[in-house]
């Protein structure tokens, strides 16, 4: 596939990283030549130095015969314009934008094809606060992602010494499940090394487990494993960019928030657009501040400025201080890989965050979703099955049957899509319906046409593999 991206920043050079290692003839345009020339060192893709919302420089890039352009540029109008020229100009089939304004995101209309022809908007701050606010629902979590419109969640836990896990082989988890309930260790990794995750294996102690199953259940099946912390209730923020802001407007109504900023006319504008939270002037990484805002009774501290180095020293002073739980914005992946599991509990990459919701667009075939696991060295993806026996190479056959590359374990599926789901009820009796029935795939589970298959790749070279197996033969209509 022929991809321009416009933008070579954090999230534009971590999208050209993940599509060139996909084999995809990529062309990257940037403003700055500079930046264009370090990302060309390491990678082997094409650069254009240019404005990229102008015809003559988009038509350097090879725009006459691109099968998509992902603008992502630091400017809504630089996107949406790069967007149009695009379509109109170029005809290029797929246009995908990346958008901070809630203008544009809220009205449909204006990314239509008879305005700025945008295929699909993507917000990265609002992709992290998402992020940010499953793991704050499960506090035990490293990882919380979802699969199936929310119908299927998966969390990554560290197992630990004393837990019902340690020490057990894989297959006897089901004994340990509450009546009624199924789950299944789609994947393991031990000491920064894939485990694939047979019947017979141990879970060690330290192992990073990813614990799948449906939504309704994840909850009793942590509790049973006796990996449910206490709850989250008091959260202290630093930084009240837009990432900060976003966040602190998300979780206000429902939890004790402080917001630490350190520019007064900043400050000031987050004081106003925000109503239960304590907005507090001053520098997260002050020890007499924190210690002043009583930082050793927060259950989570959030440290997302714009600076990896702050946040970094912020998030280990608010452990130091005594801070139950740290999370950290942190750009650079060879610092995340550096401080996680120190003082800092989860380092957060808004790029490789992002760049798992553009993989679905991209990918060949009919994929759903894609989540980029553990820095992006695996995936889990959801894709459909089409096609049956005669024309498909997994329709109609048990899950033992299928030729998967080994490093791959099919971890569930999601039948009947379109069918809605009473799931159990609120507090105040209103109905919870969810879509689709969940089905924790085992050795003789058989995939069916349209099912949603959630498939884990402990190596991302796998993918392309597993997609070519949902490829539908030309028979199929």
């Amino acid at each position: 596939m022929k991809v321009i991206i416009l933008g070579a920043g954090q999230v534009g050079a971590s999208v050209a990283e993940g599509l060139v290692s996909e084999e995809n003839d990529i062309t990257v345009i940037d403003s700055n030549a500079a930046r264009l020339a370090k990302l060309q060192d390491r990678l082997d893709l094409r650069t254009v130095v240019g404005d990229a919302a102008t015809p003559s420089v988009l038509r350097s890039a090879g725009a006459e015969d691109a099968d998509m352009v992902i603008a992502l540029t630091q400017s809504d109008q630089s996107n949406l314009v790069a967007c149009k020229l695009a379509q109109s100009v170029f005809n290029i089939p797929t246009r995908i934008a990346r958008l901070r304004s809630r203008d544009f995101l809220e009205d449909a209309t204006l990314l239509s094809p008879d305005n700025f022809a945008v295929d699909f908007a993507l917000c990265p701050e609002q992709v992290i606060t998402d992020y940010i606010q499953r793991l704050i629902e499960f506090p035990e979590a490293l990882q919380v992602l979802n699969f199936a419109k929310g119908r299927v969640s998966l969390v990554a836990v560290r197992a630990y010494e004393g837990g019902l896990l340690v020490g057990q082989q894989i297959k006897q988890m089901k004994a340990l499940l509450p009546f009624g309930m199924d789950a299944r260790i789609a994947a393991i990794f031990r000491r920064d090394q894939a485990v694939f995750p047979e019947g017979e294996t141990v879970v060690e102690a330290g192992d990073e487990v990813f614990l799948l199953a449906a939504a309704e259940h994840i909850r009793p099946v942590l509790r049973q494993l006796r990996r449910m912390m206490t709850p989250v209730e008091r959260i202290m923020v630093a930084g009240g960019g837009n990432i900060g802001l976003r966040v602190a407007k998300a979780l206000d109504k429902r939890y004790e928030i402080k917001l630490i900023e350190g520019r007064p006319e900043r400050a000031e504008l987050l004081a106003n657009e925000l109503e239960n939270t304590l907005v507090l002037l001053g520098d997260a990484t002050d020890e007499e501040l924190l210690e002043q805002e009583n930082i050793a009774e927060m259950d989570l501290f959030l440290s997302l400025t714009n600076d990896d180095e702050d946040n970094i020293m912020a998030g280990s002073l608010a452990k130091r201080l005594g801070c139950k739980r740290v999370v950290a914005l942190i750009n650079r992946r060879a610092y995340a890989e550096m401080i996680e599991g120190g003082p800092i509990d989860i380092g957060i990459s808004p790029a490789q965050i992002s760049i798992g919701t553009l993989l679905a667009h991209v990918r060949q075939g009919d994929v759903a979703e894609v989540h980029s696991l553990r820095r992006g060295a695996a995936e889990a993806l959801e894709l459909v099955a089409h096609g049956d026996a005669n024309t498909s190479k997994i329709v109609g056959r048990r899950i033992d049957q299928i030729d998967w590359p080994h490093g791959v374990t099919v971890a569930a599926l999601v039948r009947n899509f379109d069918k809605a789901v009473v799931i159990g009820q609120t507090d105040d009796w209103t109905s919870i319906t969810r879509h689709g029935e969940v089905e924790i795939a085992h050795h003789d589970t058989v995939i069916q046409a349209n099912d949603h298959v959630i498939v884990f790749c402990t190596r991302k070279k796998l993918v392309k593999k597993v997609e070519k197996l949902f490829q539908v033969s030309f028979g199929f209509l």
